[in-house]
């Protein structure tokens, strides 16, 4: 009997010794199973994340004085982001560059720069991005990546609203007359589709453009519709000339954002976040931002 009880007694001791080591292989299985899907999800977590200037933030540059793609103002609004002591940005740039930052779990930094700043300061790592209203152009692309456009316009001449020229419909119209573009742009460069005009010495932003064009020196101005829009509301003496189909200037009004040449990572999560804003958004916040601009840029 106690043969038959010792015999039980370690059967049981066996089964227990067993019972415990598959709780342990358990739980050690468990446990790697967890550390395995932490390092997943981190690894999951950082691959979300572009890499950028500075970690976990998004750099834009922009001229913030190109209403109504993008201007400062001095009180915060809704759709406005920080330039520090400078005041804040606004428009339509810095709403779609927002809209990029919060899709890709960033905190959006806007650094303003002169235009023609901005595509050195990419080229140097100063800034991630440019969302300024600029067209992606093949001596632009030797040192830049761009995304599909994030806004198509046509291009237009803002005049004097008691001039002739507001009843133009032909580029012909503006031949002998002085017209102004800004510089390092497409709207300087499609001055010369005019047949014998006086293409005036481009200024730098549009604010010294629109005093150039009321002073009467010079006759009309270059621009894509949104921003014609923007100079009209905020200066009601001024009018917009709208081509007749075939008659305008010949050239890509489209405008795309800008990334570092190679920096294929980034490009891809902005065109996916750009892929996902509806053209119905877009003409919105267009629309928004023409309307809420500052009646003068400084």
């Amino acid at each position: 009997m106690k043969r038959i009880l010792a015999v039980l007694l370690a059967s049981m001791l066996v089964l227990a010794g067993c019972g415990g080591g598959s709780s342990s292989a358990a739980s050690s299985s468990q446990a790697a199973d967890g550390a395995t899907s932490e390092a997943g999800a981190a690894s999951e977590s950082t691959e979300a994340v572009p890499e950028t200037t500075t970690s976990g933030v998004l750099v834009v540059g922009m001229e913030c004085n190109y209403a109504p793609f993008n201007w400062t103002q001095l009180e915060e609004e809704e759709y406005t982001v920080s330039l520090g002591d400078a005041g804040v940005a606004g428009g339509y740039d810095v709403r779609i560059a927002q809209a990029i930052a919060d899709e890709l779990g960033m905190e959006l930094q806007i650094k303003k720069l002169e235009w023609t700043g901005l595509e050195p300061a990419l080229y140097a790592g100063e800034i991630d991005a440019i969302i300024a209203g600029m067209t992606d152009t093949p001596e632009r692309r030797a040192n830049a990546d761009f995304t599909g456009p994030y806004y198509e316009s046509e291009m237009v001449c803002i005049v004097r609203g008691d001039d002739e020229l507001v009843n133009a419909t032909t580029l012909a119209d503006f031949s002998g007359k002085t017209v102004q573009g800004q510089l390092n742009t497409l709207y300087d460069e499609v001055i010369d589709q005019i047949p014998d005009v006086t293409h005036a010495t481009p200024l730098a932003s549009y604010p010294f453009m629109v005093v150039a064009l009321q002073n009467g020196e010079v006759d009309a101005l270059t621009a894509e519709l949104p921003v014609a829009r923007g100079v009209v509301a905020a200066n009601p003496d001024l009018a917009i000339v709208q081509f007749a189909e075939g008659e305008g200037f010949e050239a890509d009004t489209s405008v795309s954002i800008a990334v570092k040449k190679g920096n294929t990572a980034l490009l891809d999560k902005i065109q996916g976040v750009l892929d996902g804003i509806s053209q119905d958004e877009r003409n919105e916040w267009m629309q928004y931002a023409v309307e809420h601009q500052p009646a003068q840029e400084e």
